[in-house]
C-alpha cells in the first residue's frame, strides 16, 4: 500500500464517506480551498494508479469508488506511525498521549478493561 499525500488522503476520506462519487460530487464535499476540477480529477486518477480507487465508466464520465477500506488504511497508517515515531511500542504511544493530556485516566482504565477482557 503506497503512502498517500495529505490531499490524496483528504479525497479518500470523502470517497469513503460517499462510497461512490463523480469528480463533481467530491468537489462539492471539499470545505476548504477547492481545487480546480482538472486538478481534482488528476488526484483521483493518481489514487487509481496507487490502487486505492477504481471506477465505473458511463461514457466519458467515471464514477469512482474506494477499493481499500478505511479500516485497512487506518491499520497500515497506524502501524507505520507507531513503527516510525514510537519505536514500535504501544506503551510509548499511550505515554505520549498521556503526557500531551490527550487521554484521561478514565479512558486509560477503559483501555485496561478491554485488554483484560481479551485475556
Amino acid at each position: 500500500m503506497q503512502k498517500l499525500t495529505n490531499k490524496e488522503e483528504e479525497i479518500m476520506h470523502i470517497l469513503w464517506k460517499l462510497e461512490k462519487a463523480f469528480v463533481k460530487d467530491v468537489l462539492q464535499e471539499i470545505e476548504e480551498e477547492k481545487p480546480h476540477y482538472n486538478t481534482l480529477s488528476t488526484i483521483i486518477r493518481n489514487l487509481e494508479e496507487k490502487n486505492y480507487v477504481s471506477y465505473t465508466a458511463y461514457g466519458k464520465t467515471h464514477q469512482y469508488f474506494p477499493i481499500i477500506t478505511k479500516e485497512a488504511y487506518k491499520k497500515k497508517f497506524m502501524n507505520t506511525a507507531i513503527d516510525n515515531y514510537f519505536n514500535s511500542s504501544y506503551k510509548n504511544v499511550v505515554s505520549f498521549f498521556a503526557k500531551e493530556e490527550k487521554i484521561s485516566v478514565a479512558e486509560l482504565k477503559e483501555i485496561i478493561s478491554i485488554i483484560e477482557q481479551k485475556e
